[in-house]
């Protein structure tokens, strides 16, 4: 008990000792833990054994790449962890704690540098045409700094994407370092909550897209020419806006020749989207796609990116596949953001 509590003296809980977690709470007695590990409510929450007067621990082993969410939970009441400083907001309007393990750390792609070409980001509020919910949306253009057209890449949650998800510093940096060809970004704000309507595979929104934001983005931004690169743009999305960004590609693959989905929702429990049967029934495997998702994610999306995977492979897709140890949450979509903007579009 003295070393964990020496430890809390110079070290955040939990403490780590190679591949093991030890998490910690002080107390007559300890609440629950919940987090990315128990598949958050849906899973069993995690009972603390005492081991000590006042003293609380629960020890696991994590991959020494992971990075990990959680929080406490007494009753219906959330508990921020009083021995870790480290919160982020989980999306919902609340916070949870977090952590990396021993050789995993927030990408350095996404810290602005000095010296570092920085591409332009403007803001337009456009209307609707009440095609998506709202009057207006909040449409964020970025255009990197080089003179030649280069390709689209529309990303859905654009607002998260930019600044959560730090989208425009990790694409400057990918471009300076040579990694990728240059890129622009149509990055589209969501429709709150309406968004699972509006990313569940929904027409309305591609027509919204066709009528209002790529004409946007072809006016105000230095792009390639369709007409003489077919299929040359992309679209990228998180969760929901991952089913919606492969849904995109399969209903306009000659505007879109390049997915990046990332957790993508493509199922809800027993229920498949009907992207399983458009794969199953058309071919359309000029897309070149990239998949990726996080070992510690709701169990249900892993198990449907698990199901999505196999069906592409089979079906001759150009498709690549990535789990790593992270949740369901825009701190790993981060972090992992860039390895799909590589595979898509580096040189």
């Amino acid at each position: 008990m003295q070393t964990i509590l020496s430890r809390l003296q110079k070290e955040p809980s939990p403490l780590i000792e190679g591949n093991t977690a030890i998490f910690v709470w002080q107390g007559k007695s300890a609440p629950l833990l919940q987090g990315d590990f128990t598949d958050w409510e849906r899973g069993e929450p995690v009972t603390l054994e005492k081991d000590g007067p006042d003293l609380w621990v629960y020890q696991t082993e994590f991959p020494e790449d992971a990075y990990i969410e959680y929080i406490f939970q007494d009753g219906e009441q959330r508990i921020r962890d009083p021995l870790n400083p480290r919160r982020t907001p989980n999306g919902t309007g609340n916070d949870n704690n977090f952590f990396y393990m021993p050789k995993a750390a927030r990408t350095p792609l996404s810290d602005y540098r000095k010296g570092v070409p920085r591409g332009r980001v403007t803001r337009y509020r456009i209307p609707t045409w009440r095609l998506v919910v709202g009057n207006y949306r909040m449409v964020y253009l970025y255009q990197p700094p080089t003179i030649q057209p280069c390709p689209l890449v529309v990303v859905w949650d654009g607002r998260d994407y930019l600044h959560r998800g730090r989208l425009a510093h990790i694409v400057d940096n990918l471009i300076h370092q040579k990694r990728i060809q240059p890129i622009a970004l149509a990055m589209v704000d969501n429709g709150g909550k309406a968004r699972m309507a509006e990313y569940g595979c929904s027409e309305s929104t591609l027509i919204f897209l066709l009528e209002a934001i790529l004409p946007l983005a072809q006016t105000e931004l230095n792009l390639l020419d369709l007409s003489a690169h077919e299929g040359s743009y992309a679209v990228l999305g998180a969760s929901m806006g991952g089913l919606m960004a492969l849904y995109t590609a399969l209903r306009l693959p000659t505007i879109f020749g390049s997915v990046l989905s990332q957790s993508g929702a493509f199922s809800f429990g027993e229920h498949e989207s009907v992207l399983f049967e458009i794969i199953k029934k058309f071919d359309l495997r000029s897309l070149k796609i990239w998949m990726d998702i996080g070992i510690y994610d709701f169990k249900y999306l892993l198990e449907a990116n698990r199901h999505m995977h196999p069906l592409l492979v089979d079906g001759g897709y150009a498709v690549a596949y990535r789990e790593y140890p992270g949740g369901h949450n825009y701190p790993s979509w981060r972090d992992e953001v860039w390895r799909g903007l590589e595979h898509l579009f580096g040189k």
